[in-house]
């Protein structure tokens, strides 16, 4: 078990983590051996490496999904609307048919049972993209934000740099710099916004 999910439940609303804990067990109990991880900063199981299916929870609802099975709607109290296959899941009654769900667990398991996909070959490196000047003097004059900057990753650091240079007219760039530069002042990525959705 990934103690990252452990603390993703922990973290959810009240309402939400006996669902949680129940499509955890379920999801185990019909497919045994899965692996556990975080991807787009949400619970996934997986099989030989692959998706399974993955579980979320929200500020009024949870949502779950089992990759390329498509929206499950038709059941007797489906819900369908939502993120996920299950629509939203806002208290216990909206569990998915026990029987049902394990079925379509096992389904998608023997279509992840064959052998690992094939490895891609490595994509090329993207350039590098050089901090612009006007970007560096507003950093120099926020302490703060030139420490952050500094301090994020290199894929960080180029989603502020490919926003700011692909600004086209130059009252947009300096818009950008500026939000950009308040933003990273606060300690935030250019994308902080969906971080948590």
């Amino acid at each position: 078990m990934d103690q990252r999910i452990d603390a993703y439940i922990a973290a959810a609303p009240d309402f939400a983590r006996p669902i949680l804990i129940h499509l955890r067990r379920a999801v185990h109990e019909a497919v045994p051996g899965l692996g556990e991880t975080i991807k787009w900063s949400m619970p996934h199981f997986t099989l030989n490496g692959r998706n399974l299916a993955g579980m979320a929870a929200f500020k009024a609802h949870c949502a779950f999904v089992i990759h390329g099975a498509g929206r499950q709607g038709g059941e007797e109290g489906h819900r369908d609307d939502g993120l996920g296959a299950y629509g939203k899941i806002a208290s216990m009654d909206d569990l998915p048919d026990p029987d049902t769900f394990r079925m379509r667990l096992m389904e998608a398991a023997q279509g992840l049972s064959g052998a690992k996909k094939a490895a891609r070959a490595p994509k090329a490196p993207k350039a590098e993209i050089a901090v612009p000047d006007d970007l560096t003097e507003a950093l120099a004059e926020n302490v703060a934000a030139r420490a952050v900057f500094e301090g994020f990753a290199p894929s960080h650091r180029r989603d502020y740099l490919e926003w700011i240079v692909e600004a086209k007219a130059p009252a947009t760039r300096a818009r950008r710099i500026a939000q950009a530069v308040e933003w990273m002042g606060e300690g935030k990525r250019r994308n902080w916004k969906y971080e948590k959705c």
